[in-house]
């Protein structure tokens, strides 16, 4: 047999092995598209800085944090020189202190009481020397941070001051942090929405304040028709739907700096839940109208997840997860560049 024919023979043998790999030993990182880049191999809820050079994660739930150089790709952890039970969020404040979230305890036994009932919000100096201060309020699930001044936004729920909120209900608060002798603090904290006074059953989570006046806030409403995208105005209290989507999930991550466009989780591609997502664009006018941008769930046993936008408008950050992770955890952070993905324009700042 001739050395050609030899090749031929194996070359062919290759495709026809490639083609009985099964799904599940494949990865999305198979076929990343030039637009995709691969910033870590672990990691999770990505934070871009304000001026776009840094991104802030997790280790993972429950861990440490850490700070990715966009231009180095050098990571530096931000949370190792003191002590604590791990965070479950880390958001950029915008004097360039660190929001965090994290329980005061943890029980590894019951882990979950420290994401769900028992986080609290901390601020950790800038500096990253000296331990975060506890600023005395509890918050379910991921808090939002103005890209303006200092305000905040969380949730809370009966899990979380059962004296204070009703079993079955959740509130979403907002507040500012100031600084008295260098310490900061939460004042002028407002009650902005309960889910009892909703026409519906669900379950809130705050989300983003939506650029550029940030008069409004867009929020979770789980469990209504699948789960919905919804925004609550910060000065009347309205609730605007901008799913109108029924039995399909939506759930609103980062905000376009503009504020004409949410980034969404979704599962419209498939409509099989929460744990078969991919990531969506959906335009803030009432239309529903739906942009796919990611492909991850395509490959069976992944997702993506968990992204935000960046403050100029030209970068996404998101993670890479797979479809038996509960909500949030990921397995590395990527950045998705609109200027050069096809079909998509750069997002106007």
């Amino acid at each position: 047999m001739q050395r050609t024919e030899k090749l031929g023979i194996l070359a062919l043998a290759a495709v026809m092995a490639a083609a009985l790999v099964p799904a599940w030993a494949q990865s999305p990182l198979d076929n990343l598209p030039a637009h995709i880049t691969q910033l870590t191999h672990f990691g999770e809820r990505a934070d871009f800085s304000h001026d776009g050079s840094r991104i802030l994660f997790l280790e993972k739930t429950f861990g440490d944090v850490f700070e990715i150089d966009l231009a180095t790709r050098v990571i530096r952890p931000v949370t190792h020189h003191y002590y604590h039970e791990g965070y479950v969020r880390a958001l950029y404040l915008p004097n360039g202190d660190v929001l965090l979230s994290g329980a005061k305890t943890f029980d590894a036994d019951d882990p979950m009481d420290s994401r769900n009932t028992n986080a609290e919000l901390w601020v950790l100096d800038k500096s990253f020397t000296r331990p975060p201060v506890r600023l005395g309020e509890k918050c379910s699930e991921g808090p939002a941070v103005s890209r303006k001044n200092m305000r905040i936004a969380w949730t809370v729920d009966h899990g979380d001051y059962e004296d204070r909120v009703p079993e079955g209900v959740s509130q979403i608060w907002t507040g500012d942090i100031e600084y008295k002798d260098g310490v900061p603090r939460l004042v002028n904290k407002k009650l902005v929405l309960d889910s009892s006074t909703l026409p519906f059953k669900c379950n809130l989570e705050t989300q983003n304040f939506r650029p550029p006046d940030e008069k409004e806030l867009t929020f979770s409403a789980y469990g209504y028709q699948g789960t919905d995208v919804m925004g609550v105005n910060l000065e009347t209290g309205s609730v605007t739907n901008y799913s109108k989507a029924p039995d399909q999930y939506d759930e609103p991550e980062g905000i376009f700096p503009d504020g004409q466009y949410t980034l969404v989780e979704c599962d419209k591609q498939n409509r099989k839940g929460d744990r078969y997502i991919d990531i969506w664009k959906l335009q803030l006018d009432g239309s529903g109208a739906l942009e796919r941008l990611t492909y991850f769930s395509d490959v069976p046993g992944y997702k993506s997840s968990n992204p935000v936008v960046s403050d100029d408008g030209r970068y996404m950050a998101f993670q890479m997860s797979k479809s038996t992770d509960m909500a949030g955890v990921g397995h590395g952070i990527f950045l998705y560049d609109f200027s050069k993905a096809p079909g998509a324009a750069a997002a106007q700042k």
